[in-house]
C-alpha cells in the first residue's frame, strides 16, 4: 500500500505542477482519485479563484467516486472562500479513504480540513511525499506563513562577474536559450523587480514572453522618481501592474499625481531615500504578492545579498570576458578578510543552457 499511495501521489504532484504561474498567491495542487487500482479522476488547481484540484478530479471521476481513493497533494480546505470547502465535497461524493502529502499552514485549514474528514468517518493517511510538496510549494508557504514574498535571483554575468559594460550596454550577455528560461521564471513568480539604473539603462517591458504566460506584476526601486513618462514601465501598463517604490519626499509630487491618475501606476513610499530590502519586502507582501524575482541590478542584488534576503536563485555564466576593470560587477560592496568570511551557496545545481552554465542555489 505504501508503495501505491506513493505511486498515485507522485502522480497528483505532477498535475498540480501544470498550475505553476497561473494560481499565485494560492498553491499548486493535484489530486488524483483511485478505485480498485484504476485511476478514475484526475484534477489540478488551474487558477487563482478557480476550483480546487479536488474539485476537478471528484467531477472527472463521477459517482465511481464512491468509495474510493483520494490523492491530494495539500490537505483540503474546510472553509468558504473564492470556492466552497473541498473537504466537504469529498465528503458528500462518498470518498472512504483520502491521502494527503502534507497539511496546510494556513490558519483558515490548518488540520480542520483533515478533522472533518476524519469526523465524517473517512480514512486519512498523511504525509506521504510530504518533502516533495513542502518543496513543490516553497513560495506558498513561506508567504502564507511570514506574508513576505520569496525573492528569487535571476543575473547574467560575463566569466568576470560582470553584467555590462560602462557604459551600461548588457545586450546580451547570455545566449537565446538561457533567455527563453528566464520568460519561464517570469511567469512562475508573480513580480518581477529591478532598480532604477535598470530601468534607464535597459528600458525593459519586463513581460513573459511565452505563450499563455502570465505577466508579472512590475517593481522598480526608484527613491528619487526619476522613471521616465515614456518608459515602457509606464507606457505598456494596460494591466495595471506597474509600482513604484520610492521616498514619502515624492507624495503628491507632479509625476506621482500624473502616473497615479493617467496611468494607474501604484505606489509604496518608504523613509528617505536609501531603502532596506527587508522593508521594501515586507511592503510587497501587503500588496498579495507572494514572490518576486529580482532581476537586479548591481545595487539591488548587493543589497539582497548583504542583508541575507535572497530565498535561491539562479546565475547564467556566459562564455566572454569583459576585461575591464571599469564594466558593472554584478555584486560589489563587500570586504572581506579571509575566505571563511565569504557568503557561501547552498543547494547548488549546475544546469546547461547551450555554452551558457547556470548555478542554481539557495542560501
Amino acid at each position: 500500500m505504501v508503495n501505491l499511495d506513493k505511486k498515485y501521489m507522485e502522480l497528483a504532484l505532477e498535475l498540480a505542477a501544470l498550475g505553476e504561474g497561473n494560481v499565485n498567491p494560492n498553491p499548486m495542487v493535484g489530486a488524483v482519485v483511485v478505485k480498485a487500482g484504476e485511476i478514475i479522476g484526475k484534477g489540478y488547481h488551474k487558477k487563482y479563484g478557480g476550483p480546487h484540484a479536488e474539485v476537478f478530479a471528484l467531477e472527472d471521476a463521477g459517482k465511481g467516486a464512491e468509495g474510493a481513493t483520494i490523492y491530494v497533494t495539500l490537505e483540503p480546505c474546510s472553509h468558504y472562500g473564492k470556492t466552497p470547502p473541498c473537504a466537504e465535497k469529498i465528503i458528500k461524493m462518498g470518498i472512504k479513504r483520502c491521502v494527503i502529502a502534507t497539511l496546510d499552514p494556513n490558519p483558515l485549514v490548518a488540520g480542520k480540513g483533515v478533522k472533518l474528514l476524519k469526523e465524517a468517518g473517512i480514512e486519512v493517511e498523511i504525509d506521504v511525499l510530504k518533502e516533495k510538496a513542502l518543496k513543490q510549494n516553497i513560495v506558498f508557504f513561506k508567504y502564507i506563513e511570514k506574508k513576505i514574498p520569496y525573492l528569487f535571483l535571476k543575473c547574467a554575468i560575463t566569466l568576470d562577474g560582470k553584467i555590462a559594460t560602462e557604459s551600461g550596454d548588457s545586450k546580451w550577455i547570455s545566449n537565446e536559450i538561457a533567455r527563453e528560461k528566464v520568460q519561464k521564471l517570469r511567469h512562475k513568480y508573480m513580480g518581477i523587480m529591478i532598480g532604477i539604473n535598470t530601468l534607464l539603462g535597459d528600458n525593459p517591458r519586463l513581460n513573459a514572453r511565452i505563450e499563455g504566460g502570465n505577466n508579472p506584476y512590475r517593481i522598480v526601486v526608484d527613491p528619487n522618481l526619476k522613471t521616465p513618462k515614456d518608459s515602457n514601465f509606464i507606457r505598456n501598463n494596460s494591466d495595471n501592474k506597474s509600482i513604484i517604490i520610492t521616498s514619502k519626499d515624492n507624495i503628491h509630487s507632479e509625476k506621482h499625481l500624473e502616473f497615479e491618475k493617467n496611468y494607474k501606476v501604484k505606489f509604496i513610499f518608504l523613509d528617505g531615500n536609501r531603502f532596506l530590502m527587508t522593508d521594501i519586502l515586507k511592503e510587497i507582501g501587503k500588496l498579495g504578492i507572494d514572490s518576486i524575482l529580482l532581476e537586479g541590478g548591481n545595487s539591488m542584488i548587493s543589497m539582497a545579498f548583504k542583508e541575507m534576503v535572497l530565498d535561491g536563485g539562479e546565475i547564467f555564466i556566459a562564455p566572454k570576458i569583459a576585461g575591464d576593470e571599469n564594466a558593472i560587477p554584478f555584486i560589489s560592496g563587500f570586504k572581506i578578510g579571509t575566505m571563511k568570511e565569504s557568503i557561501e551557496l547552498k543547494n547548488v545545481k549546475f544546469k546547461v543552457y547551450g555554452d551558457n552554465v547556470a548555478i542554481e542555489f539557495s542560501l
